[in-house]
């Protein structure tokens, strides 16, 4: 039975051990690897080689703790796969945040930074990561180590670690993204939609960047995002007195994202009976064109964002099918956390708005739950 599961491991294998180009390395990277998946409790460098006899610790940790390599055939490798796998117009790309909280300071970009892990500020390691999925099999194709301003701005810090040169520039968590969505794209990799939590959502170079990529997008937004109705004209006034306007102003004031859905029809949507019932949650849909275009100060207006592009903004009011019809309240989930929430439900209706949201999206899409933005594209 070992033997089985070993050959398969070795074929699948196969082509990221030719892309480690390395007659060495290549024997060690599938003897890592079983040892981590395979029976046995501890899985630190030491115990893996006691369980294989033909692999010595020595050789096992420089292959681990010493060796230089070239990722990119290795990525190339892990793509091609993840591509055959799961690529498609079907599959989904979905881009997150992965923390890994730290007790010291030493550690390559840890920081006091919020720790999704956590669900608050820590101390910790934040890298940003690319899943392509379809259906239910997801495949992570990029993990990218974010470096705090803290770090880049600290040289000093920066030859302690051993950074290279070309990793030194500062970049934010979406630029990082839509490099990686390039990557992704540029080695072939197939997929139908991005997907995005707010934490990318509520930046409009990111969501503009995913639209000049011509890229089909869904992304959560802050509850308080500032939209204007998708009919809103540029008018040029007249002024009473004074000097002549130069620039044209929206006819009428931008308003928040919640309060727009809170204006929209809801829909009650059943699509399956789970164990514990029927799986229902209401949601709206409303054409907006959200306020992210150059600021500007306007009598009886105040301070505006002029609009931007034109999208989609949808709310999903998760609830058991025969809960009485409420009035939709969204609300942030935490301090931390911009997607809004329904009252806290109890018991069995917990876990059906529990298994409502795994099954609306089925590996992790929290673009899907509470306010999400999308380009118009995605729904004409």
């Amino acid at each position: 039975m070992e033997e089985d599961w070993r050959s398969d491991l070795d074929a699948w294998l196969a082509p990221f051990v030719e892309a480690l180009r390395h007659k060495t390395r290549g024997r060690m990277c599938p003897a890592y690897i079983a040892g981590l998946i395979g029976p046995g409790d501890r899985k630190s460098m030491q115990p893996i080689a006691a369980r294989d006899a033909d692999v010595s610790y020595d050789r096992l940790h420089h292959f681990i703790a010493s060796g230089v390599w070239d990722a990119a055939p290795l990525e190339t490798a892990l793509l091609a796969e993840a591509d055959r796998q799961v690529g498609g117009d079907a599959a989904w790309l979905i881009i997150d945040d992965t923390a890994l909280p730290k007790k010291g300071h030493h550690s390559v970009g840890v920081a006091p930074q919020y720790a999704s892990a956590l669900g608050k500020t820590s101390n910790c390691q934040t890298l940003v990561s690319l899943t392509l999925a379809s259906g239910e099999v997801p495949v992570m194709v990029a993990l990218r180590l974010f470096l705090p301003e803290s770090w880049t701005s600290e040289a000093a810090k920066l030859d302690r670690a051993g950074v290279p040169d070309d990793h030194r520039v500062y970049m934010t968590k979406p630029e990082i993204a839509l490099a990686e969505v390039d990557r992704v794209r540029a080695a072939g990799a197939r997929f139908g939609c991005v997907l995005a939590d707010a934490g990318y959502g509520l930046s409009a170079p990111f969501r503009q960047g995913l639209s000049e990529r011509g890229l089909a997008w869904a992304v959560g937004i802050p509850f308080k995002q500032k939209v204007y109705p998708a009919e809103v004209a540029m008018i040029f006034p007249v002024a009473g007195r004074g000097r002549p306007r130069q620039r044209h102003i929206p006819d009428m004031k931008s308003i928040t994202a919640q309060a727009m859905l809170e204006m929209a029809p809801w829909r009650t949507v059943s699509w399956r009976r789970g164990t514990k019932g029927r799986l229902s949650a209401r949601f709206a849909a409303v054409r907006v064109r959200v306020a992210d275009g150059p600021p500007q100060r306007i009598r009886d207006m105040g301070a505006q964002h002029l609009p931007g592009e034109e999208l989609w903004v949808i709310g999903e009011h998760a609830r058991p099918a025969n809960a009485n019809t409420t009035s939709p309240t969204c609300r942030p989930i935490h301090r931390s956390s911009s997607l809004p929430a329904p009252s806290r439900p109890v018991g069995s209706a917990n876990r059906r708005i529990s298994n409502l949201r795994k099954n609306l999206a089925s590996i992790t899409s929290k673009a899907a739950r509470g306010l999400a933005c999308t380009d118009t594209r995605s729904w004409q």
